[in-house]
């Protein structure tokens, strides 16, 4: 088993796995709390019309992914808060991503690019390069540098926003920089779970720690160590074998899934009354009450 882990293929796995778990399950933590999780699964979408579409351009997919998925960013965060409730606008640009993926896809596919789509669609983490893991690597400091340096003020506008756009946060602004990111996250792990199961490591461990922890950091720190036991665990199933070769997503997805519903229970039996939405209110009062003090918090 140790001589499979000198593989560079493995290592490469392995590399980028780290990575994209670290930046799913922080800024997955703010998709649960801004509750866009349906902006995610369509910005994944357009990721994979951008993992099609790329390489006819001359751009290789995971550039394809970042360019299609940021410009998308853009136009949702216009919308501001307005982007909550907007369903049917948001299904329409899903819809219209997909027609696009079919295109490109039927433009493209021929021979070993039709594996390429496949890839984009359910994920191919053993398939990953070195080039694909300093670009991970480049795009997910970058995120948690931001993610850092917009902490509190993107906490604030996510429970609040009408009060912290009166005390001169700029919430328009956040809501813009924040899909910017959640562009980059998700392009970065299509490589890894494909557009399809973008969700496994984007919500689960964060929805997961949500529902356990009670404070925002702490809720952060749990969403970090269940991604990377959900990651690492999938990858050591997929390399090591379960007596078949089953690809690491279904392993990924698998162990996300169950990890959420052993958080449901888990949150049950611990506070039968509270719900997860009274959760994340209550996770964010001590640390908004320094940068609110005039609000009432919510009992």
């Amino acid at each position: 088993m140790f001589t499979l882990f000198q593989q560079e293929f493995i290592q490469n796995a392995f590399f980028a796995g780290t990575l994209v778990a670290v930046v799913t399950a922080v800024i997955g933590y703010f998709v649960v709390l801004r509750s866009q999780a349906f902006a995610s699964d369509s910005l994944s979408h357009i990721g994979f019309a951008g993992s099609t579409g790329g390489p006819l351009f001359g751009l290789s997919s995971l550039a394809g992914m970042l360019v299609l998925t940021m410009l998308s960013a853009l136009g949702m965060g216009a919308l501001g808060e307005r982007v909550r409730g907007r369903d049917v606008e948001t299904g329409m640009v899903l819809a219209f991503a997909l027609g696009l993926g079919v295109l490109f896809t039927s433009l493209y596919a021929s021979g070993k690019n039709a594996n390429a789509t496949v890839s984009a669609l359910f994920g191919s983490i053993l398939s990953v390069n070195r080039g694909n893991v300093v670009t991970t690597f480049i795009a997910a400091i970058v995120v948690l540098l931001l993610l850092a340096f917009m902490f509190r003020p993107l906490l604030f506008a996510s429970v609040d926003p009408e009060v912290a756009q009166a005390r001169g946060v700029p919430v328009r602004l956040l809501s813009i920089l924040f899909l910017l990111l959640l562009a980059v996250t998700i392009a970065i792990a299509i490589q890894v779970v494909g557009a399809l199961l973008v969700f496994a490591l984007l919500i689960a461990p964060a929805a997961s720690a949500a529902r356990i922890a009670h404070r925002p950091v702490t809720s952060i720190t749990l969403s970090l160590a269940l991604g990377l036991a959900i990651t690492w665990v999938g990858l050591l199933l997929t390399v090591v074998g379960t007596g078949r070769y089953l690809p690491a997503s279904f392993y990924i997805a698998t162990l996300a899934t169950l990890v959420y519903f052993v958080s449901v229970l888990f949150s049950r039996w611990q506070s039968p009354r509270r719900s997860s939405p009274v959760l994340a209110e209550q996770a964010t009062c001590g640390h908004l009450s320094r940068m609110n003090p005039h609000k009432e918090v919510p009992s």
